[in-house]
């Protein structure tokens, strides 16, 4: 913790650079050993500080998932009274992989930096390498990996910490949170969101709200970077998986073409702007297809039984239950819009030839929940058990989509069944749309108090921060404070096929506003990932304290 004979402001300025370019140096890719050790690292960091030498108990590891295991480490400093606000971030990353030949310098900030110069300095580059090159020799911006997304985002909440220490009579409570798999499937957060009631019960706090510091991208001049986000987005995986009825290629109408099924789905909803969210009138991106390919294993002169189509829609106000509705709909009218069409084309070609009849298909779309209960209808106890021992043999897998659909196609075998059909569901983790609407009076006393702290900051900094409705990066805040719908959380078990990607939320969990304030840059996830240096090392931590002393002071 800092020493008591500088500034507290200059003092967490200086460490908020210190500490990110520390972890910078920690190496925590998903599910590697790194992102094991990274806890232990923080743990040591923490307890080597006066403060948490002479107050032990309030520093806790608690384990989230795996083996070795991976911890949530949070960090508790007392003021006055019961109030408590939390400051919470992730601390894994994505692969170094894309660093080429400067993996070995992917978690060096300094080293990289001047790796990246002389390497985009000697090539030929396009415009988003200029504006690389341009950055990172303006001395404003440092890469690495995870030094944006988002390790700057826990070391302005450190330092927002270490100042909360200082304080004579602090009020309310700061607790830290620091937690691994954000890049996965959220499983410390989730974790921390169902022991969080045990813990507040455990340090007798009341948790009044959160703050997520998570990074954001800016590609202009960081005027839309340097924001509050009073919500996220919702993310939604639904899958289409079509079965179609194989054919030799030589005899295409004896058939009924997947692919032309799958196309037809396609067309009806990748970058389909209608299909995007509108709400506190910010709009939601378009959904995109993350997957598509027919599902088979070798060459065949033979159409394919099986196509499988995965996409990302993000969601401003649909409901799960919203959601599967409309993607069901929409996938119904694509098949039969692709039957009608390949049938006039059948009509064409045998009375070109002379001969021959065509056919006209009927096709069939069923949910998953409604495939399954045609599975066990079919096949019995049996078809279940089957069905349960792919599933918890798949369900320490890391691929989301691959897992889904073995086991959609299994459970299709199970139910007999044949196309032309559309099975949709959903193949992936869901990440629930939040915004401080649902809270009511609470949330809006909340923002108050955080945007007029924001508004502080940027007047004494010179600069601007903006309120924004929606993080658009799927993040922890889905599950940050947020108590999920009873029915939601049932529809989406029974309509994810994996159980794994499934959220299993116990009753009793505490609910409480959530924003998001943390760094800004560029390219995250990418090998130029590049942190905006003045605003995050210098505003940054400032924001986050003022931020967190206006909420703890509102109740006094």
């Amino acid at each position: 913790m800092p020493s008591a004979d500088r500034s507290p402001l200059r003092n967490s300025l200086s460490r908020t650079g210190e500490l990110s370019i520390e972890m910078t140096r920690w190496p925590s890719v998903t599910e590697s050993d790194g992102e094991a050790a990274f806890s232990g690292r923080l743990m040591a960091l923490f307890g080597a500080t006066p403060y948490f030498r002479q107050n032990p108990e309030n520093l806790l590891a608690l384990d989230s998932h795996g083996t070795p295991a991976r911890q949530n480490v949070l960090a508790l400093v007392r003021g006055k009274g019961r109030r408590c606000l939390v400051l919470a971030g992730h601390f894994d990353t994505v692969s170094i992989a894309n660093y080429s030949s400067l993996v070995s310098l992917a978690c060096e900030p300094e080293a990289l930096t001047k790796a990246l110069i002389d390497e985009l300095t000697a090539k030929t580059r396009n415009p988003a390498e200029d504006k690389a090159l341009t950055d990172l020799v303006s001395g404003d911006f440092l890469a690495g990996r995870g030094l944006l997304d988002m390790k700057s985002g826990l070391a302005a909440g450190i330092a927002a910490l270490e100042r909360f220490v200082e304080l004579a009579d602090a009020p309310g409570n700061l607790l830290f949170v620091a937690t691994p798999d954000e890049e996965n499937r959220s499983r410390g957060m989730r974790a921390l969101r169902d022991a969080l009631p045990a813990i507040a019960e455990k340090f007798d706090i009341d948790i009044i709200g959160g703050i997520n510091l998570d990074a954001s991208g800016d590609d202009g001049d960081g005027e839309e970077g340097r924001a509050v986000y009073l919500g996220s987005v919702g993310k939604f995986s639904p899958f289409a998986f079509v079965a179609g009825r194989p054919t030799h290629a030589g005899y295409a109408f004896d058939g009924v073409s997947a692919h032309l099924i799958s196309a037809e789905i396609m067309r009806a909803m990748e970058t389909n702007s209608t299909l995007c969210d509108e709400a506190h009138g910010e709009i939601s991106p378009a959904p995109v297809c993350l997957e598509a390919k027919d599902v088979r294993h070798g060459y065949e002169v033979t159409t394919p039984a099986h196509v499988w189509l995965s996409f990302n829609w993000l969601t401003h106000r649909r409901t799960p239950e919203d959601v599967l509705s409309e993607f069901q709909v929409l996938a119904a009218s694509a098949m039969r819009t692709a039957l009608d069409a390949q049938e006039r084309n059948a009509k064409a070609f045998f009375e070109r030839q002379g001969s021959g009849r065509a056919e006209r298909h009927e096709g069939q779309i069923l949910t998953y929940a409604e495939l399954y209960e045609l599975a066990v209808s079919h096949g019995g106890e049996a078809a279940a058990s089957r069905l349960k021992a792919l599933d918890q043999s798949l369900a320490s897998g890391e691929d989301p989509l691959s897992i889904t659909r073995q086991i959609v196609a299994a459970t299709l075998t199970e139910a007999g069944l044949e196309g032309p059909l559309v099975i949709v569901g959903f193949s992936t983790l869901h990440y629930p749309r939040v915004h401080l609407d649902s809270a009511g009076d609470q949330g809006t006393i909340f923002e108050r108090n955080i945007m007029a702290a924001a508004e502080t900051c940027a007047n004494r900094h010179g600069t601007s921060i903006k309120a924004k409705q929606f993080f658009a990066g799927i993040s922890d805040m889905s599950f940050f404070g947020h108590r999920p719908a009873a029915g939601q959380t049932e529809l989406l078990s029974g309509n994810t096929p994996c159980s794994a990607f499934t959220d299993k939320a116990p009753d009793g969990l505490l609910s409480y506003p959530v924003v998001n304030i943390g760094p800004w840059g560029r390219d995250y996830h990418q090998k130029w990932e590049r942190v905006h240096m003045p605003y995050t090392f210098e505003v940054l931590p400032d924001v986050i304290y003022e931020a967190a002393i206006a909420c703890l002071a509102d109740g006094d």
